[in-house]
Order: structure tokens, then sequence, then C-alpha cells
């Protein structure tokens, strides 16, 4: 007969949201045995963002435990000694292979059952690998993606293994920004490779992509635009050599780092709960269709408050506070009591070489530019707008201070109107500070 344990309170995913979730049950008070983590990976939840940043430089590198929630949002690091100082059980190393929401049971790979009354998803999402794609040679070694901390360690061993070689990253968004820039640090030759006209498409606006790709190339960084890797060569061992591009092109190699994207990891729940735009849909307190199992991060799709339309996030900033708000939800709920509603204002950020970026609201409408956005300038410092309808829905500032960085989010949150889009170039950065 295989094992059964029970929990009154699952959290299924050991990511910042399962992190960020333990902590606010024990803020909120919880019983030793009543919550269980359930996480794939063998180690306790940390901030997902160093592995792209810390992890990767040269000198004074970050290592766990240094960066384990909750110190990404200015708490307190929460070791694994604290879940079980709260009588939380962190159940690590764990795959999750079946979920049956009816009988409310959770089986692992190893034929453990795990029965909840309430259960928080927090799968989050996995890495589109371009084995997906059937990419020939797409498994050879040395193409290293990066999602968790096990990937990060394989890139730090690559980059010592191939010392100051030649390096391809695939992606011009986050993760190829990010990892050029600690690849470049690393003094590796990087190139970059994107099939769009600029990078970080999703959000930056050709000017804006202008500055990056400007700066990046100052700082020796090669892009290559408007193609896709179909294939890869390799020597006897097996190591990638070179990286074959669409429009013809070969790239000598020593390593290659993937970074096009992810998908939420929503297969166990496929058919069991509502959906919509790719992710679980949930209410403003991340509750589903199917009372007492809440989503939250990466795979819920949930009611924009702001926007007044649903939408999936796919950024640490939402991991945490999304399940800091559902631990919230079921705790109010048990007492009889109700919370406010979610009310997120979209955030994101990205931090490489020198620059410093971050984004409020949302990137919809005509753009401004303002401030000094020349790549060659010592110190850069510029932002835009993003007006619609005569209102500022969107602010993007490279180069801020804390407070003009909580400026920029309080126009994006107030949506201030916006007389004459030329005066409010003039005016950049003074016309956020005015409100």
């Amino acid at each position: 007969m295989s094992e059964e344990k029970h929990f009154k309170y699952v959290v299924l995913g050991g990511g910042v949201a399962g992190g960020y979730a333990a902590r606010e049950f024990a803020k909120q008070g919880l019983n030793p045995g009543e919550l269980a983590i359930i996480s794939k990976e063998a180690v306790a939840p940390y901030e997902r963002p160093a592995l792209s940043k810390g992890y990767l430089f040269p000198q004074g590198a970050a290592r766990l435990p240094g960066f384990h929630v909750c110190v990404g949002s200015g708490g307190e690091r929460l070791l694994p000694e604290w879940y079980s100082e709260k009588g939380i059980e962190l159940i690590l190393n764990t795959e999750i292979v079946k979920a049956d929401l009816t009988s409310k049971t959770l089986t692992s790979a190893t034929g453990t059952a795990f029965t909840y009354d309430i259960l928080i998803i927090a799968t989050g999402s996995s890495v589109i690998k371009l084995s997906d794609f059937g990419v020939q040679g797409a498994d050879f070694n040395y193409i290293l993606y990066l999602r968790e901390i096990d990937d990060a360690d394989k890139l730090v061993a690559a980059i010592e293994a191939k010392k100051g070689g030649k390096a391809v990253v695939v992606g011009g968004g986050y993760i190829g920004l990010e990892l050029s820039a600690a690849l470049r640090i690393n003094n590796f030759d990087v190139t970059m490779v994107y099939p769009e006209p600029w990078c970080m498409p999703r959000l930056f606006t050709a000017d804006i992509a202008a500055f990056y790709e400007g700066y990046y190339a100052n700082k020796g960084v090669k892009i290559v635009k408007g193609t896709v890797a179909v294939g890869f060569d390799s020597d006897k061992k097996g190591d990638v050599t070179a990286v074959k591009l669409k429009d013809g092109r070969v790239l000598d190699a020593d390593i290659v780092v993937v970074g096009v994207g992810a998908r939420p990891l929503t297969t166990l729940f496929k058919g069991q709960v509502a959906e919509e735009k790719g992710g679980i849909k949930t209410d403003g307190f991340f509750e589903t269709n199917i009372p007492g199992v809440y989503a939250v991060g990466d795979v819920a799709t949930f009611p924009m408050k702001l926007y007044s339309e649903l939408r999936r996030v796919e950024h640490v900033d939402h991991a945490r506070k999304s399940a800091e708000q559902a631990v919230k939800a079921i705790k109010a709920s048990e007492k009889g009591e109700s919370v406010e509603e979610y009310d997120y204002l979209p955030f994101f950020y990205s931090r490489a070489f020198d620059l410093s970026w971050q984004f409020y609201g949302d990137n919809v409408g005509d753009t401004v530019i303002f401030g000094e956005n020349d790549p060659a300038s010592p110190k850069p410092k510029f932002g835009s707008y993003w007006v619609k309808d005569g209102k500022v829905f969107g602010a993007f500032l490279e180069g801020g201070s804390p407070d003009e960085n909580k400026v920029i989010a309080k126009v994006a949150r107030v949506q201030p109107p916006v007389a004459d889009v030329e005066e409010l170039r003039k005016e950049g950065l003074q016309f956020a500070c005015k409100i």
C-alpha cells in the first residue's frame, strides 16, 4: 500500500510564490503540521531573479543560502530551518505526476499520495526548449537554459570550462539581455540572435530598444536580428561548436544559451479546472472555479482591476503578491471575513551591466520618450510614457533613483490626463514628480 499524508493546506510548487505563501501563512497563524510545500527542486524556495544576475558574476557571486526568499522584497531570509521551526513541512525533490481535484489528492512519482483540504497551485513555468521544436542538434553539450538553480550551476560550470570562449545567446528577451551581459562580464565573445526587429519586443518600443542595442554593441556584444537558430554542429565529444542560422550564417560557439520563453505548468490540472489565456482562471482572491483550489503566480489568469480585463502575468513581483493575496483570502474566509480584491499594477524591471530599468502600468497607445538616451553617454538616464485616450497608461525609466521609480509607478497607477504630448516630452520626469 502506498504511503498517504494529509495536510490542511498544500502549496504545490517551491518557487518564489511558494516561499511567499509560506511566510504569509506563518504571519496569519498556523498550527504545526497544517501546511506542506511540495517542490521538485532540491532546495528551499529562493529568489529566482538572482540566477540571471548575481549568480553569474565572476567576483562576489550570489550563492545560497544568500538569496532564499524573502530577501528579494527586503524581508527576512527564510532558511530551511525556518520552515521546521514554524512546523511547515518542506517536501523537496518530489515531483507530482497526478492531481485529482475531486478526491483532493496529489500523487508523487514515487507513489506517495498527499491529500489536502485547501490547495494552492504555484507550479510556475517551464522553459521552452529548442528540442520541443525538433531543432537538429539541440541536445548537444553546452546548449543551456536558465530556469532553476540546477540550470544556473550548469551555466557556471560551462563558463569555467570554456573560459573566455565564444557564446551565442538565442533570444532577445529578459534572459537573452541579462545573460548576454553576464557572459560579456565573464570575458566571453558574445553574439545575441533573435527573430524580432528589436530586443524585448513585448515591452520595448523601437526607440527604447535602440538605446540598449547600442549600449550592448559598445560593450562588445554582437547582435544578429531577424533570424533564428535552425541547427547546431558538435565535435566528437558532442560539445556544441557552431550555431546554424536560418539566414544561412554559421556562428562559432563554445556555449549556447537559449532564452526563448516559458510555458505555464498547468498540465496536471487540464480538464479539471477552468482555464483562460493559457493559465488557470481565478477570481480577485486567486480562487479557481473549484472551491478550495487556488492558483497563483505564472499559472493564474486573474481579473486585473486597473484595466478591467483578465490577464496572466509572468513576473516575480506578481508571484510574491498573488501568493500573499491567496493566503490572506484563505485565512479571512476561515474567520468569515473578507479581504480586498487584488488590485495589481504591472511592474517589470531588469539589471544588466551598469543599467537598471523599471516599467509600470500598461504599454498601450503612443509613446513619448524623454531624457538622455545616447548609448555612449557616461550616465544615461531616460524614460518613456505610454499615452492612450489622453491619459498616461505606462511609464518606463532607465537609471532612476528609488524615489524616481516610485513616482513613475504612481503615474501609471493614477493615469493622469495629458493635454499636450510635446509638453509631456519636454517635462519628462518632472511631469511624474508633480502627480
